[in-house]
């Protein structure tokens, strides 16, 4: 699909929430594009983890049998959409051929339950982590919440997605910007 030249694609770059985000579930998120057209835009939040579920209890709910290989899989509120749909966040080693969408260079994402047998098993993606839930926009409505300032936009970068310390991914994600979370504000700038 084409896009106007005005229209910007953010799949696979990292929005940044600013000071002031006035949805308290996006306060100081990191969000992994993985889908952005004119007519939407999806992603996975990748810094607020689930600390009382865990990838051997969602497994079990599942009835998926945990493998040997016990994989220290973290699992993340991904979203406020769709809280009972799970999104696997990976590094592009792995591919279920066309369950498996590439995001980008550095990262793929699959919805099926094939991939969290695979990981179980010790089979899986070099890097990865469970999302419940998504991020959604409609047609102009992420570009609309970028104009007033909602949001800063970097590259995606896997050490920061995949990165076990999540206290540290918004402030590390604004580092790549040279930004200092100190010094930002939440009111918008006007030349």
């Amino acid at each position: 699909m084409t896009r106007p030249d005005s229209q910007i694609d953010l799949t696979g770059k990292l929005l940044i929430a600013m000071p002031g985000m006035s949805d308290p579930r996006f306060e100081k998120s990191v969000v992994l594009m993985c889908a952005h057209t004119p007519d939407a835009a999806m992603g996975l939040i990748v810094n607020k983890p689930i600390p009382e579920l865990s990838f051997s209890d969602l497994l079990k709910q599942l009835n998926i049998a945990e493998g040997a290989a016990r994989p220290q899989v973290s699992v993340h509120f991904g979203g406020p959409v769709e809280h009972g749909r799970g999104f696997v966040l990976h590094s592009a080693d792995y591919a279920a051929s066309p369950s498996t969408l590439e995001v980008s260079d550095g990262f793929a994402m699959t919805a099926t339950l094939d991939i969290l047998e695979t990981i179980s098993n010790g089979d899986g993606p070099k890097r990865a982590f469970l999302a419940l839930g998504y991020a959604g926009w409609g047609p102009g409505q992420l570009e609309g919440e970028i104009g007033a300032n909602a949001w800063l936009t970097a590259d995606g970068s896997p050490e920061i997605v995949f990165s076990k310390d999540n206290g540290a991914k918004w402030g590390g994600a604004l580092k790549t910007l040279g930004v200092d979370p100190l010094t930002l504000s939440a009111e918008a700038g006007r030349a």
